[in-house]
């Protein structure tokens, strides 16, 4: 009985401080926290998000690249909209009325009773004019925003483009993004998207039944500030950016420029390509679904994404690793007849009998016979297997950052194509092939792929004498001026330094002698060094491609052009490159008007005609036949140039 009376005074104890929990609680909500005043008083609070600048772009001498703009979005809330005259309501804001119709029916499908944006990005003078009746039209209100606004118009590829958030984005988002929210697609915007979109505000307006504010609800004690996004520089050079842009109007291909000692990106340039101002903006669909279906493809980022056989320049690469093996010297002699014969039936050609030729010469003059000695050394005459020299040989190559992604920091980045010892096994059904099954490896042809920014990298590699940094297009964050820590370290390519001198010679003869395949390109009082290629193209012309590095001391400057279709790399992305290094180390032109002309105006359009203003005689990179053989007995002809 006791127990009985004991268990029902618990009970009504546990009840009696379950109730008095709760009125404490209650009493704390109505009387002493304001926390849920803002719910109770909503039909006078309207809580608008307060949008943060974006941070700003700026390039490498803190000019302007990407700046803001406002603009406003008009908002509706369906329930709250009263009858009005629609005519004059599309008058004001430049939409014909089945756009009002259309615009309404998916803001209500979306809430009746939540804002919802009615039309983006009305600009300043339309703003001005519908502010003044803004209160004849109940239920709409203006959004404060901003959008970004590019003053020179150029770097579209390297800047990229923001867009409105979809639903996948904002679930990942976990909260952060809302609908109507903008982020970075493509380029910079999304790879430094987190840096800077910067961090939402809030603000709570009162309003009145014509849906005029009437200032912040409790003198903005509960309004939150928004914070702007961190501003980046640049590793761009503002002007050097603006010549190359211009030189590759009505030209297919791209130019990337980099300062060796640091691995910044000086220049890089898309082409054809399209201002960027075009996807900002009410007109921004419109434009981004012409743009996506131009033929010449503009906003493809040819530098980090097309990939192409390297053909001559890769010479530099084989003198290098040929020597690292200590296969090949400065001393070394191979004797050119004006081709390279391997296998029972294969043959190489060149555009000249060479006869005996050195290391440095075999550069100058592009000799292809020289490398078909130098490959077979190092594939058939290294003590081993081929199949295992080709996996060493492949192994040198790769340290030079071909066939694998640098790392840029853009989206997208292709990593090029570098054949391992398992797809020409595959290919030929064993593993008992040697140097004359992939004979256009030695030349740069064949199944090798790489990318302008990596053809670039290399010549980055070969001004430092052995060693590279990270390519990368922002050099600092913030006020601080923050620098990632990955682009200071030092990446080696695993050769020696004592094994350039003799190729930088060879390099510097390119362009400085009157013998060199780039002669037309030289630069008064600037030893730029450099290599022309003329890449196979199997769909049409061949491609013009110059990679170089100036000056031959202390360089500041490598870079890689490349035109496609173009023909002989020394008859124009030579001269493009070498009015590039001029401008940027000199910030001025020497050469005549004529020259610069003929490059400006030059339409190198697949079907357009090419007429140069002011001829002169070229000398070509050199073309030749390759009799490539799939197994040594049988001949497969393909041609090739250099």
């Amino acid at each position: 009985m006791n127990s009985f009376f004991a268990r029902k005074f618990v009970v009504q104890g546990i009840f009696i401080v379950i109730t008095i929990i709760l009125l404490t609680r209650l009493f704390y909500i109505q009387v002493i926290s304001d926390e849920y005043i803002l719910s109770a008083e909503n039909n006078v609070i309207r809580r608008l998000p307060v949008y943060p600048a974006r941070g700003i772009i700026l390039d490498r001498k803190e000019r302007i690249l990407v700046q803001n703009e406002p603009v406003y979005d008009l908002m509706v809330i369906p329930r709250e909209v009263k009858p009005f005259d629609t005519l004059e309501f599309c008058s004001l804001i430049g939409i014909d009325k089945v756009r009002f119709d259309r615009q309404f029916k998916k803001a209500r499908n979306y809430s009746p009773y939540k804002a919802s944006i009615f039309e983006k990005q009305l600009s300043v003078q339309i703003y001005a004019s519908f502010q003044e009746k803004l209160s004849d039209f109940p239920g709409f209100f203006v959004q404060n925003r901003t959008v970004r606004r590019y003053p020179d118009s150029i770097g579209a590829h390297f800047l990229g483009y923001i867009g409105e958030v979809n639903q996948n984005a904002i679930e990942k988002s976990k909260g952060f993004y809302n609908l109507g929210d903008y982020l970075g697609i493509t380029g910079i915007e999304k790879s430094y998207e987190d840096l800077l979109r910067g961090q939402r505000g809030v603000q709570n307006l009162m309003v009145d039944a014509l849906n005029r504010p009437k200032g912040h609800y409790a003198d903005g004690q509960y309004d939150t500030l928004a914070v702007p996004g961190e501003h980046l520089i640049s590793s761009l050079d503002k002007e050097l950016q603006k010549f190359g842009e211009e030189l590759m109007v009505n030209k297919i291909g791209s130019i990337v420029a980099i300062e060796p000692s640091t691995g910044e990106i000086l220049s890089f340039v898309s082409s054809p390509g399209y201002d960027p101002n075009l996807m900002v903006g009410r007109d921004r669909g419109n434009n981004y679904m012409e743009l996506l279906n131009d033929k010449l493809k503009p906003m493809f980022v040819r530098p980090t994404q097309a990939e192409y056989p390297p053909g001559s320049i890769f010479k530099v690469v084989n003198a290098l690793v040929a020597q690292q093996f200590g296969l090949i010297d400065e001393k070394t002699f191979f004797y050119c007849p004006g081709g390279y014969r391997y296998g029972r039936r294969g043959w190489m050609g060149c555009t000249h009998v060479h006869g005996s030729i050195d290391l440095r010469g075999s550069i100058r003059e592009s000799c292809n016979t020289y490398y078909g000695y130098t490959y077979t050394r190092m594939i058939d005459q290294a003590g081993m297997r081929p199949i295992n020299a080709y996996k060493r040989w492949r192994n040198a190559v790769s340290a030079f950052g071909i066939g694998s992604p640098l790392g840029i920091d853009l989206p997208g980045e292709r990593k090029g194509l570098l054949p391992t010892a398992d797809l020409y096994t595959k290919r030929f059904k064993n593993d008992r092939w040697g140097s004359s099954y992939t004979m256009s490896l030695s030349i740069g042809q064949g199944e090798l792929g790489i990318t302008p920014l990596q053809m670039a990298n290399v010549m980055a590699i070969v001004a430092n004498r052995g060693f590279f940094y990270k390519p990368h297009l922002i050099k600092a964050i913030g006020d601080k001026k923050v620098v990632k820590e990955e682009y200071t370290v030092k990446n080696s390519a695993g050769i020696d330094t004592k094994h350039f001198d003799v190729v930088i010679q060879g390099m510097s003869e390119v362009v400085n002698q009157s013998w060199g395949t780039a002669y037309y390109s030289k630069i008064d009082n600037i030893e730029m060094c450099g290599k022309t290629g003329t890449v196979q193209n199997p769909h049409g012309k061949d491609h013009s491609v110059f990679v170089a590095f100036a000056p031959r001391e202390n360089p500041k400057i490598a870079i890689a052009v490349v035109v496609e279709n173009a023909g002989f790399g020394s008859t124009w992305s030579a001269p493009i490159a070498s009015l590039l290094v001029e401008k940027y180390l000199t910030n001025s032109i020497s050469r005549p008007k004529g020259y610069i002309d003929r490059l400006l105006e030059a339409n190198l359009l697949p079907g357009a005609t090419v007429k140069p203003k002011n001829p002169k005689k070229v000398t070509p990179d050199s073309a030749k036949t390759i009799n490539q053989t799939r197994k040594p007995v049988s001949v497969k002809p393909a041609t090739t140039t250099r």
